[in-house]
């Protein structure tokens, strides 16, 4: 973002409440104030296991669980359960909470992110149809072989892992 999107004057960078901010250079009023967007993470699981999908942009043998962006006027849980159906073709009935993470880094095409990924676990069924304009394959992993990984998403994995073993 280079403009304000109130006045059009150029944005720079200045203190503003102790924190280096992009702020209007006409003070306007305008501040960016970078908060992070809030994006849900669903740990899928059916009668076969734990699914995990490649996104057409990663890298061969990088595999997640589903995210999805909240939207407006939508519930976290009711984001998983959408995100569920829309990018695996699988229905879940009930969204449990497992956590949060911050994610502040890369993505995989060097793009930088500020999110909140929310993570929740859906008991799923159906038959997989994935959403093809975004992902190009899934597997299916049994718990004994899951494992969490280094990013906010394997995090919640870990997470969910953790739980689940306690109870």
């Amino acid at each position: 973002m280079k403009f304000c999107p109130n006045c059009t004057a150029e944005l720079e960078t200045a203190e503003h409440d102790g924190e280096q901010r992009i702020l209007c250079s006409q003070r306007c009023g305008f501040v960016h104030w970078d908060n992070p967007t809030p994006v849900v993470a669903v740990v899928v699981e059916t009668d076969e296991g734990i699914v995990l999908a490649h996104n057409k942009n990663w890298p061969p043998k990088a595999y997640s669980i589903i995210t999805g962006f909240l939207e407006r006027g939508e519930t976290p849980e009711q984001c998983a359960l959408r995100e569920t159906e829309e990018e695996l073709g699988l229905v879940g009935k009930t969204a449990e909470f497992i956590g949060f993470e911050l994610f502040n880094g890369k993505g995989y095409s060097g793009e930088e992110f500020n999110q909140l990924i929310i993570g929740f676990y859906v008991r799923a069924s159906g038959t997989i149809v994935l959403d093809e304009k975004e992902l190009d394959a899934a597997k299916i992993i049994s718990r004994d072989k899951l494992k969490g990984w280094g990013t906010a998403t394997g995090q919640i994995v870990q997470r969910w892992l953790d739980n689940i073993s306690v109870e």
